[in-house]
């Protein structure tokens, strides 16, 4: 039976307008409540003669659950669109050992250039950090709110145990309390163990586990048609208990998780470039900026992979065989962009919840981030549900999400930009690697 078809868009305003829409009513209704609450219930106490509150009841009896049931319909997708995406992203790779040669180099490489993206956003998130400054009243009140919605087990410390505590007693025990490290070695385990079954029994595995993904993401698609009204509720309750301090450590956190998806790209990604393939980032750019537009507007690894595979072959000049091997791959694991926004907002979460973490749960957040981001939809939002189970996973209430999804498209929109180029940088160090005079195809001159 056929997957439904995800909810048609409405006419009018796109959804992203819609979202940032979303988020500036929020805003500005909550400041306004905030701003009046006293003056609110003491009218209240006047007519009524008695002790009455007037917005805590709305906050707390409408707007603040039509929020969590958004929050919800996203974290209920965790667990399967881990597992799922996982266990066929490996099962797809074939027999381990057969991998040769490019295999082993580009998945290499998509850990390097990963792992990198997640330090390039830690350090920077250290140094700035956008989350400090709230009031220390502030800071208690809100982590109090939130502490009960903290899912599974207490913050893990980095060492030894860390490693022994991978592998689950229990896999549905490991799922059900969203042990991400435990789910994530069951499910590259299954999809290991998967090449290894006869052809048929494998088909069946990899077409079930593949369902299972693409239902998620239906489900994901579903949950960002209500995003403006999730949003609106959210950051209503979020700014009418906390006021105008947390609009500007928003602001603070947006530019900067900009500055560290710019400086992968414009930095990080050019130097690997250089030292790597030898081929100049003026030229790399000039040649895939068709593809870079795509990847913006759509906010979609998976949508723009027809795009990226045409500049890799005419405009790169980068054999068939390699693009059409190295592309889709890292459409599904090279997720840069996604991994440094990951990284950056764990942090900036728990900043502003006043949750110190130790460079050893920072390291635990690295790792999280790098195999969440193999994991994560390559759709608008498919991040999302992810982020909250790493912030679960360090002690961080993942309903601190709220804080940031009005701004998510446009981080969105960045990152996905950064996932898409770092896949076409892959396919040129690849090629490089394999003795292909990258640019060299007739095609690939403007």
């Amino acid at each position: 039976m056929d997957l439904p078809a995800s909810p048609a868009p409405r006419r009018g305003l796109s959804l992203p307008t819609q979202i940032f829409l979303g988020l500036l009513l929020g805003a500005a209704v909550g400041i306004l409540l905030n701003e009046q609450r006293a003056s609110l219930d003491a009218a209240a106490t006047w007519l009524r003669g008695e002790p009455a509150v007037i917005v805590g009841p709305v906050l707390d009896n409408v707007i603040g659950p039509i929020g969590q049931v958004f929050l919800r319909l996203l974290l209920m997708t965790v667990i399967p669109l881990v597992f799922a995406s996982l266990a066929v992203g490996v099962a797809q790779l074939g027999d381990l050992a057969d991998l040769g040669r490019i295999g082993a180099r580009t998945f290499g490489y998509f850990i390097l250039t990963t792992g990198l993206a997640v330090i390039v956003g830690l350090v920077l998130v250290n140094t700035v950090r956008p989350g400090a400054g709230l009031p220390e009243e502030t800071t208690r009140r809100l982590f109090a709110e939130h502490r009960g919605k903290v899912e599974g087990k207490p913050p893990a410390e980095f060492g030894v145990q860390t490693f022994v505590e991978i592998v689950p007693r229990n896999p549905i025990r490991a799922m059900a309390d969203m042990d991400m490290l435990g789910v994530i070695f069951f499910a590259l385990l299954v999809g290991i163990g998967s090449t290894r079954l006869p052809g048929a029994q494998r088909d069946l595995v990899v077409t079930l586990l593949q369902a299972i993904g693409e239902l998620m993401t239906w489900i994901i698609h579903l949950a960002m048609r209500l995003a403006p009204y999730g949003v609106f509720c959210l950051i209503c309750k979020v700014t009418a208990e906390l006021g105008f301090d947390i609009i500007k450590q928003l602001a603070w956190y947006v530019g900067t998780v900009l500055v560290g998806l710019g400086l992968h790209l414009f930095v990080a990604l050019p130097v690997l470039l250089l030292l790597l393939a030898r081929v100049s980032p003026w030229w790399f750019f000039t040649r895939v900026r068709g593809v870079i537009v795509t990847a913006f507007s759509t906010s979609s690894s998976a949508a723009t992979l027809p795009t990226s595979l045409a500049a890799a072959h005419e405009r790169l000049g980068i054999p068939k065989k390699i693009a059409g091997f190295v592309l889709p791959l890292g459409a599904t694991m090279n997720m840069n962009g996604t991994a440094l926004f990951e990284g950056v907002t764990v942090l900036f979460l728990a900043q502003v919840f006043g949750v110190e973490l130790s460079w050893g749960q920072q390291a635990i957040v690295v790792l999280l981030s790098v195999l969440t981001a193999i994991g994560a939809a390559g759709v608008p939002g498919g991040s999302i549900p992810l982020l909250m189970m790493v912030l679960a996973s360090v002690g961080v209430p993942p309903s601190g999400i709220a804080l940031i999804m009005g701004v998510d498209r446009l981080l969105d929109m960045c990152r996905t930009t950064l996932n898409v180029v770092g896949d076409l940088t892959a396919a040129v160090v690849i090629a490089r690697s394999e003795g292909v005079a990258v640019g060299a195809a007739p095609a690939a001159t403007s």
